[in-house]
């Protein structure tokens, strides 16, 4: 589970070898994508082009479509649009995060609102969402409705209570795991649950627990990320989560060890409305030497082997090879 370097092109070169065994429909996705977000206002049909042009690494349509190929019997078509509904869900969701965050830069480029407006970016990610919602009635599928909408409902109150949580160092591990299982996690579950009602039913609940484990790994591994790593790897400031006074769970960690003085300077960072760069990098440091980026580590390993474990009873094959793959690039991109 292991990706052997953690520059850019090596990554993209494990990203490749995962998706490899869907190329062919993964090539599709965006193409119809386009087709469900084309509406006869000019509008929205360039901040449409814009978020296209913003293309990630398209990793939850991946998961769609290699939970839909573990059994060899996917439907290509069917599996394509579910592909591309489960990845409008996610850039509706990133549109909200950056309108709510204020962020100025996504995946190196400028956000929705940085570019056009705030107003703009919530109406758009209203109207993916809207788009989304006709597609489903569309493929007529009350399981996969299910699916979706219940990881819509998730993301959301997660982010409610996220909000609400007025004592930002109170946060506990146990408060962040709930949280990113209901931010994060939901929709890798939802990617392949409806990617194993596209082709493997049979293995539904296996491929979910699959997701549900995956995407914790994943989260807490982005989460290391805003401590380790650069703008020029993550696309995003370093540091990102300190500034806006977000807690997660190498600070959680870092906080059950630091002294009193240490901790009197993580109060004053989150009591600054806009920390400095010194001020983060001090922060940063402290978590370092406090164990909690090794605590986290170690925790995205836990999460990552019972992703693994989950994996046990589907058949051999391409698919299952790509998607055990798949553990390791989420969680060792960029250490």
């Amino acid at each position: 589970m292991t990706v052997s370097a953690r520059t850019p092109s090596a990554l993209a070169a494990a990203l490749r070898d995962i998706q490899a065994p869907v190329q062919r429909e993964l090539e599709l996705v965006p193409a119809e994508i386009r087709r469900i977000v084309t509406a006869d206002v000019p509008l929205v049909n360039e901040v449409g082009s814009h978020l296209l042009g913003m293309k990630g690494k398209l990793l939850r349509p991946t998961l769609v479509l290699l939970s839909s190929a573990v059994e060899e019997q996917m439907e290509p078509t069917r599996a394509v649009t579910c592909a591309a509904v489960v990845e409008l869900l996610h850039l509706a969701t990133l549109i909200h995060d950056d309108a709510v965050d204020h962020s100025v830069l996504r995946r190196g480029m400028p956000t929705v609102n940085a570019l056009f407006s705030h107003q703009i970016s919530v109406i758009m990610g209203d109207f993916l969402y809207s788009r989304v919602m006709r597609e489903l009635v569309a493929l007529g599928d009350i399981e996969v409705m299910r699916a979706v909408s219940n990881a819509s409902d998730s993301m959301t109150l997660g982010e409610m209570r996220q909000l609400a949580a007025f004592d930002a160092l109170a946060f506990t591990e146990d408060d962040y795991e709930h949280l990113i299982r209901a931010k994060t996690a939901g929709l890798f579950v939802a990617a392949c649950s409806v990617g194993a009602l596209c082709g493997a039913r049979q293995h539904h609940a296996a491929l979910a627990r699959y997701g549900e484990r995956l995407g914790m790994a994943f989260q807490v591994a982005d989460d290391l990320l805003d401590y380790t790593e650069t703008a020029a790897m993550t696309g995003k400031p370093s540091g990102l989560d300190l500034r806006e006074h977000k807690v997660t769970l190498p600070l959680i960690a870092a906080l059950r060890n630091i002294t009193p003085a240490a901790r009197s300077q993580v109060e004053a960072l989150f009591a600054t409305p806009e920390p400095d760069e010194e001020a983060v990098a001090e922060v940063i440091g402290l978590v370092r030497e406090a164990g909690g980026l090794e605590y986290a580590r170690r925790r995205a390993e836990q999460f990552a082997q019972e992703a693994e474990e989950a994996l046990s009873g589907i058949p051999h094959g391409a698919a299952r090879s790509a998607l055990y793959d798949a553990i390791g690039y989420a969680v060792d991109r960029r250490w």
